[in-house]
């Protein structure tokens, strides 16, 4: 619950959660990952009931990126626009956290944002498409809430103060990341198989790569704005990777072993180009 308050709008009831609760939430940022998935899933559902079908518009692309950053607060992004004016326009370290403490954004901002945004519309736009469709919206989502776990257990935070330090008021963290880490692999094994686990393992190396880079232009520690902003990052590239990944989507390939990803066969007659919708002229 503490999970879910932290990262989308919804009432879940949670009220001021002590800092070990917040720290322990960690293990539990791939399940609301997967319910985002389940989200944008059930939103593909909604609009291939639209005619023409608009499902296949490029608008609904689109508001598959829109409507998952409303449920966020658009808290992901405020963090990756924070990041890309901190990273590219500060000199020093000092400098770098004034600017990620800053309310207002400069054109470092607006351009890392439209990039990424720019990244996932086209991801989105091309997989609709594959046949992996449904499994992917599932599991794109599982590996990028991963990555900020990862960062919280792999590196110190940056301040005395501020978003991130209740994360490092718990014990154990290790355990909370190896439960976040087994619903990861476990969620990409089923949904994908073999490609999942790899996208997820590729991802957690841009990730590792990512926050040792930031780390060490922050004076060794990270900020709440830098898992923000590598959940967005590693969406986008993870998406990428989808559409990228040579033979991916076609039935033969995924039905070659490897695990084959279970949850593709069941949901498959869910990609739109199944043509389980239908209209009367």
């Amino acid at each position: 619950m503490v999970a879910l308050s932290f990262l989308t709008l919804l009432p879940v009831g949670v009220t001021n959660p002590t800092d070990a609760e917040i720290s322990r939430s960690r293990g539990w940022y791939p399940f609301v990952g997967l319910l985002y998935g389940a989200m944008v899933l059930g939103l593909v559902v909604l609009f291939a009931m639209v005619p023409p079908p608009f499902v296949h518009t490029v608008l609904a692309a689109a508001l598959l990126v829109v409507i998952p950053a409303l449920v966020n607060r658009f808290l992901h992004l405020d963090g990756l626009m924070d990041f890309c004016d901190a990273m590219w326009g500060g000199r020093t370290v000092e400098r770098r956290l004034e600017i990620m403490r800053d309310s207002r954004v400069g054109s470092f901002a607006v351009a890392g944002c439209f990039c990424v945004l720019l990244v996932k519309f086209a991801a989105l736009s091309s997989l609709m498409s594959y046949a992996a469709f449904a499994a992917s919206l599932l599991a794109f989502p599982v590996i990028s809430r991963w990555s900020m776990t990862l960062l919280l257990t792999a590196f110190p935070y940056g301040r005395q103060q501020g978003i991130g330090s209740a994360f490092f008021a718990g014990d154990r963290p290790w355990l909370a990341t190896a439960i976040a880490l087994l619903t990861a692999a476990g969620v990409c094994w089923l949904c994908l198989g073999v490609v999942g686990v790899s996208i997820l393992a590729i991802s957690s190396l841009l990730t590792l790569a990512l926050g040792l880079w930031t780390a060490r232009r922050l004076g060794g520690g990270l900020t709440g704005d830098c898992y923000g902003a590598t959940n967005e990052i590693v969406e986008a590239f993870s998406l990428a990777c989808f559409t990228a990944w040579p033979g991916f989507g076609q039935p033969p390939y995924l039905d070659s072993g490897y695990g084959a990803g279970i949850v593709f066969h069941y949901l498959n007659w869910l990609a739109p180009q199944a043509g389980w919708y239908s209209y009367s002229p």
